[in-house]
C-alpha cells in the first residue's frame, strides 16, 4: 500500500517539500465568492490567462482550484488575476509558495463559510425590519420610507456588495455571470423604491404608482446570501472523507531519544530516523519501520481492511493507523506531508478537483444561460408593459426582477462537482483510489471486466492442494519434503515449507544439499537420500515413477504443477501445488456477475492452469498462454466488439492492457508500472473493491443525472412562472423574495442529495 500512494502521488500530485518540476509546481489554491458555473468559467479563464500558469482546473464544490505554475513568480500575477474578476483568494502569496496543507484549505473554506454566515445573518435581520416596519405603523408614512431605505442600502451595499463588483466585473469584460443577475434583481428594486422615496413626483405625474420595494431588495440579497451559506454549510460535508482522513493522524508522538528518555513532541517536530514508540490502543503518529516488538495494527481507515495485520521487527507501519495490544517502537521514514496518510489526502483532493465529461453539459449551458436569462426578462417585462394590467410598469418591473433572480444557475454549477467530491471521497474510505472524475465517469458504463490470473484471481504464489503417497504416510512425506526445500529460495520451496508448518510437523535436518536448476532438489536426511522434483529428472537419477504415473498426469491435466518425492530411488509421493484462489475471488466475480457484467479471464499461464482457476471461481470466457501482446490485443478485440472494458491487473505485463482498456484498476499489491498505468487503484490486496468500484461509480453517476435533472426542471418551471405565464388563468405572480427563496433551495437540494452518497456501501 505504501508504494501505491506514493508512486501514484509522486506522479499526480504536487511534492513535499515544495519543489518546482520541469514542467511546473502544483499548487491548490482556495477561491472565495464562486457560486455557479459561469464563475468557474471566469475564474479558471484568469487562472489559464495569467503568466506563468501551465494548467488551472477550479472546483466549485470545493471552492479551490488545481494550478500548475512554472515557478514561485508566477503566484502574483495569478492572484491578481483572480482578484481583477471579483474573487478573493483565500490565502496569502506566501502560504501558497509554502505550500497549503490540507488543514489550512479546511480552514479557508471555514472561512467562507462564517463570513457568508454573519453576512446573512444581519442581512435576513434587516429585511425583516424593513418588512415589518411598515406593518406596525408607529411612525408617519414619509418618515418609514426613509427608515426603509436606511436599513436597505446596508444589505445592499454591505451584506451584497461581491454580488455587485463580481458583476461589474464581468460587465467590464463584456459577459455575465449569477452575480449579475442577483445585482440587476436587488438593484432594479431599490433603485427604484430610492426614485419613489426621493421624487415621488417624478412617477406620479407620469401616471405610475409610488410604492417602493426594499423588502424584496433587501430579501432578495438576505436569501440569496442564507442560501450560500447553507449551502456551503452542507458543502463543507461533502469533504468529511477528507476531514476524517486527516483526523486519523495524532497530535503527539512518543520520541525516544538516543538516552533512553521519552519525550512527547509535536508530530511536526519527528524528523526521519526519530525512534518512535506507540503504545496498546494508540495510533502511529508517523511512517516507518519496526524496530522492535510486536503487535496488529488495524489498517482499515486507510484499506478497508477490516482484519489487523500482524507487524515485527523490519515491517513497516503507516501512520493514522491503530496500535493493537503490543507496543512498538519504529524508525520514522516519512514525516509531515511525506507520510502515506497526508499524501492520500492530496491525491483525493486533486480527484476531486478534475472533471467529469458530464460536467460538460451543464458547463456548455452555463456559458449562455445568463444572456438568455436577461433576454428572457427583458421579454416578459415588455409584455407587462405591453399588454399587462395596471399598473403595468409596476408589474413589468416585478416580473423582470423575479426572473433574473429566480434563474441564477448555482444548481446548475454545483450538481456534478458535489456529487463527486463526495462518491470519490466515499471510495476513499473503501479503499478505492479514483484518479480522476473521468475515470469514475468511464467505470459507471463498463459492460465486460477482464481479470489478470496470477497475484489478481490468485495470490501469486503456489500452495500445496494435494498429497499422493506410496509407501509412506503423509506426514513423513512432508517432513522428507521439507527437510530438503530447506535451503532452497524457490516458490515451490515456500510451499512445502508453509504446509509443514501448518501441520505442525517437524523438519528433520538435511546434509549434502543439491540442487538441479530445472530439475529438483537432493539431499540426505536421516540417512536417506531424498529427492524431490520432475518427473524427467527423476527418471534420469533412476527412480522407477510408474506407480505415481497417473497420478502425477491427472495433476497435470487439472492445471496443477505436479513434483514427486522419491525416498532411496523409490518413489514416495505426488505432491500437487496451485496458486491459490483469493478467498474473496468467488464472492467478487458473483457480484460483477449479478451486476450484468461480462467476466473474462486472461492469464500468461498454461491452459489447464487457467481452465482450472476459472471453474473454481465460476468464469467461463478465459483466454491463457497469452503474452503481454496477446493481453493488448485481447482487450482491442472486446473493444472492438463495442465492449466498454475494465481491465483488473497487479503485473508489469498488465501494464498495457491496463492502459489500453476503457478502465484500468490495479489491485493494492501491485507493481509499480502497473498502478501508474490504472485509472483506479485498490488499497487493498483482493477482488472485493472492484464491485465496489462499479458501483460507487454507478451509484455517483446516478446522482449527477438526477442533481442535473433537478436543475434543469427548476429553471424550466421556474423562469416561466417568475415571467408570469400562470397570471391570466390563475392570477399567480411571484414576488422577488420568494423567487430568491426557491432559488436558493434548489442549489442546497442539489448538495443534499450528493450527500447522500455518504451512505453508500460496498
Amino acid at each position: 500500500m505504501v508504494r501505491l500512494v506514493v508512486r501514484m502521488v509522486v506522479k499526480h500530485t504536487h511534492e513535499a517539500p515544495p519543489g518546482y518540476r520541469q514542467k511546473g509546481r502544483e499548487v491548490l489554491v482556495p477561491i472565495e465568492g464562486m457560486h455557479c458555473a459561469s464563475c468557474v468559467a471566469r475564474v479558471e479563464k484568469a487562472l489559464r490567462g495569467a503568466p506563468g500558469v501551465h494548467e488551472a482546473d477550479v472546483n466549485l464544490a470545493l471552492r479551490q482550484a488545481r494550478v500548475v505554475v512554472t515557478d514561485a513568480g508566477s503566484l502574483e500575477p495569478m492572484v491578481a488575476a483572480v482578484e481583477r474578476e471579483g474573487y478573493h483568494v483565500g490565502a496569502s502569496v506566501e502560504a501558497l509558495r509554502a505550500g497549503l496543507s490540507a488543514s489550512e484549505l479546511e480552514t479557508a473554506q471555514r472561512e467562507e463559510q462564517r463570513s457568508l454566515g454573519v453576512r446573512a445573518a444581519v442581512a435576513l435581520a434587516l429585511a425583516a425590519a424593513t418588512m415589518a416596519l411598515p406593518m406596525m405603523h408607529v411612525l408617519p408614512e414619509r418618515a418609514t420610507l426613509w427608515v426603509e431605505l436606511a436599513l436597505t442600502v446596508p444589505v445592499v451595499a454591505w451584506a451584497g456588495r461581491s454580488f455587485f463588483t463580481r458583476a461589474w466585473a464581468a460587465l467590464r469584460r463584456g459577459t455575465a455571470n449569477m452575480s449579475t443577475l442577483v445585482a440587476i434583481g436587488s438593484g432594479t428594486a431599490l433603485a427604484f423604491s430610492v426614485v419613489a422615496t426621493v421624487a415621488p413626483g417624478l412617477l406620479a405625474t407620469r401616471g405610475i404608482a409610488t410604492d417602493v420595494y426594499y423588502e424584496s431588495a433587501a430579501f432578495i440579497v438576505a436569501l440569496v446570501l442564507l442560501g450560500n451559506a447553507l449551502e456551503a454549510g452542507a458543502r463543507s460535508r461533502t469533504s468529511s472523507a477528507i476531514r476524517s482522513l486527516i483526523g486519523l493522524a495524532p497530535r503527539t508522538a512518543h520520541v525516544v531519544r538516543e538516552s533512553g528518555e521519552e519525550v512527547d513532541v509535536d508530530v511536526a517536530a519527528v524528523r526521519p530516523g526519530d525512534v518512535v514508540l506507540v503504545r496498546p490502543g494508540e495510533r502511529v503518529p508517523v511512517d516507518g519501520r519496526v524496530v522492535s516488538g510486536a503487535s496488529a495494527v488495524d489498517e482499515s481507515m486507510l484499506t478497508g481492511e477490516p482484519l489487523p495485520v500482524a507487524k515485527r521487527t523490519g515491517d513497516r507501519v503507516v501512520g493514522g493507523t491503530v496500535n493493537g495490544t503490543g507496543a512498538l517502537r519504529f524508525a520514522a521514514e516519512r514525516v509531515g506531508e511525506d507520510t502515506v496518510l497526508a499524501q492520500i489526502v492530496r491525491l483525493v483532493r486533486h480527484a476531486q478537483s478534475t472533471r467529469a465529461p458530464v460536467q460538460e453539459l451543464a458547463d456548455r449551458i452555463s456559458a449562455v444561460f445568463v444572456p438568455v436569462v436577461l433576454v428572457a426578462a427583458l421579454v416578459s417585462a415588455a409584455v407587462w408593459v405591453l399588454v399587462g394590467p395596471e399598473p403595468r410598469l409596476l408589474h413589468a418591473v416585478i416580473a423582470f426582477v423575479t426572473v433574473t433572480v429566480i434563474a441564477c444557475p448555482c444548481a446548475m454549477g454545483l450538481a456534478t462537482p458535489t456529487a463527486l467530491v463526495v462518491g470519490m471521497g466515499r471510495g476513499a474510505s473503501l479503499g478505492v483510489l479514483v484518479k480522476s472524475g473521468d475515470a469514475l465517469q468511464r467505470a459507471a458504463s463498463i459492460d465486460t471486466v477482464v481479470l489478470d490470473k496470477t497475484g489478481t484471481v490468485t495470490e501469486g504464489k503456489p500452495a500445496l492442494a494435494d498429497l499422493k503417497l506410496a509407501g509412506v504416510d503423509e506426514a513423513r512425506a512432508l517432513a522428507l519434503a521439507a527437510a530438503v526445500e530447506h535451503s532452497s529460495e524457490h516458490p515451490v520451496a515456500a510451499a512445502i515449507l508453509s504446509a509443514a508448518r501448518d501441520r505442525g510437523i517437524e523438519t528433520p535436518s538435511a546434509t549434502d544439499f543439491a540442487s538441479e536448476p530445472g530439475g529438483g532438489v537432493r539431499a540426505h536426511v536421516d540417512g536417506q537420500t531424498v529427492a524431490l522434483g520432475t518427473v524427467a529428472w527423476l527418471k534420469s537419477l533412476g527412480v522407477d515413477t510408474s506407480s505415481l504415473a497417473s497420478a502425477h498426469d491427472a495433476a497435470a491435466a487439472d492445471g496443477a504443477t505436479s513434483i514427486l518425492l522419491a525416498v532411496d530411488g523409490r518413489a514416495a509421493a505426488v505432491l500437487s501445488l496451485r496458486d491459490r484462489v483469493r478467498e474473496d475471488a468467488h464472492d467478487a466475480i458473483a457480484k460483477l456477475r449479478a451486476m450484468g457484467l461480462r467476466v473474462v479471464l486472461l492469464t500468461g499461464d498454461r491452459p489447464e492452469a487457467a481452465e482450472a482457476v476459472a471453474r473454481d471461481v465460476g468464469i467461463a470466457d478465459v483466454h491463457a498462454g497469452l503474452t503481454p501482446e496477446g493481453k493488448l490485443a485481447a482487450i482491442d478485440a472486446l473493444r472492438a466488439e463495442g465492449h466498454r472494458v475494465a481491465m483488473v491487473g497487479d503485473g508489469i505485463n498488465d501494464a498495457p492492457a491496463l492502459a489500453r482498456a476503457d478502465v484500468g484498476i490495479a489491485i493494492g499489491t501491485g507493481t509499480d508500472v502497473a498502478l501508474d498505468a490504472a485509472d483506479i487503484a485498490l488499497m487493498r490486496a483482493g477482488l472485493s473493491g472492484v464491485p465496489t468500484v462499479v458501483a460507487l461509480s454507478r451509484r455517483t453517476m446516478s446522482t449527477i443525472r438526477a442533481n442535473l435533472f433537478w436543475a434543469f426542471g427548476y429553471n424550466t418551471l421556474g423562469i416561466p412562472i417568475a415571467a408570469g405565464v400562470l397570471y391570466p388563468a390563475f392570477g399567480i405572480l411571484l414576488s422577488p423574495p420568494i423567487a430568491a427563496f426557491a432559488m436558493a433551495l434548489s442549489s442546497v437540494s442539489v448538495v443534499l442529495n450528493s450527500l447522500r452518497l455518504k451512505r453508500f456501501a460496498s
